[in-house]
């Protein structure tokens, strides 16, 4: 039950990191692009490198212990797919007008570090329509674009939620480095949930607890699913089946290749300059490598 309890823990810290995003955002004399090209490239790095060198073949192996090894392997690819298809059909339901990936510009946060709640012009924000319109509406229309950003990546986090905890439930320490992979990931969402709600608002403390709100569909997504799991398949004392197990590999596995592939990598793209994504990859693979060495 402990290594549960790890696991459940090692969600919370990767899901509460939307907070941190928002409190860098209110602190930080200027937001660091290139710190959060790097960081988004590196736990793109992390997380490909372990879904493919670790996950991936871990599922195939439980697979093949039940279903042999022919069988084992085909269900085994067909799950990595099918979790990639259920974070695209995720995707797909998101207007792309709140996409929580979206950078947001110098501009736009610099306001969140002063103390007076005045907004920024409504065309830097995107908005194109009259300046004769009402100051109100668009302060409504600006906590709804928040409102649904702070949606979106609360759906967003469901699946990522299941990926921190289910590989750590199945080894810590890999657990440890995706939880900080998909903690960095999650920063420049906490900005992008807290900048249009402050602009609405002028209130920060209303900004910061919306941004955590969004967070927290990781652990508690992630726990409703290991709780179900266990009373459908193995009774509420039992563990998972190792067929059972095997599944969920293969998807979670096929869900941090999507969410990097499809997310991470476009959005350090959008905020580095020159190499600054590779080599964010890069160093995310390295430190992934060397920690599987360390830990055989």
């Amino acid at each position: 039950m402990n290594e549960v309890w790890i696991a459940f823990g090692l969600t919370a810290f990767a899901g509460m990191a939307t907070g941190i995003g928002s409190l860098i955002a209110f602190t930080a004399k200027r937001t660091d692009y290139r710190f959060l090209s790097v960081a988004t490239g590196f736990s793109a790095g992390v997380m490909i490198y372990v879904s493919f060198v670790e996950i991936f073949f871990h599922g195939a192996d439980s697979l093949a212990q039940h279903y042999g090894e022919h069988w084992g392997h085909w269900l085994n690819v067909a799950s990595f797919f099918a979790g990639i298809a259920l974070i695209a059909l995720i995707d797909s339901l998101i207007p792309a007008a709140e996409n929580p990936h979206e950078p947001r510009s110098e501009s736009e946060t610099m306001q969140l570090r002063i103390s007076a709640a005045a907004t920024l012009p409504a065309e830097r924000l995107g908005d194109t329509r009259d300046e004769s319109e009402d100051e109100g509406f668009r302060r409504q229309r600006l906590l709804r674009m928040g409102l649904f950003t702070a949606l979106a990546i609360t759906v967003h986090n469901f699946p990522e939620g299941l990926a921190t905890f289910f590989a750590a439930l199945e080894n810590p320490n890999v657990g440890i480095a995706i939880a900080v992979a998909i903690a960095l990931h999650n920063i420049p969402e906490g900005i992008s949930v807290s900048v249009p709600i402050f602009y609405a608002t002028g209130n920060r403390r209303k900004a910061f607890w919306y941004s955590v709100l969004s967070g927290v569909a990781e652990p508690v997504g992630a726990g409703a699913a290991y709780i179900a799991l266990r009373v459908l398949t193995s009774g509420v004392e039992g563990t998972l089946p190792p067929q059972v197990t095997g599944i969920l590999f293969g998807g979670v596995a096929g869900i941090m290749v999507y969410i990097s592939i499809d997310q991470l990598l476009p959005t350090s793209r959008s905020y580095g300059k020159g190499h600054d994504s590779i080599i964010g990859v890069m160093a995310g693979m390295l430190v992934m490598a060397a920690s599987l060495l360390l830990m055989n």
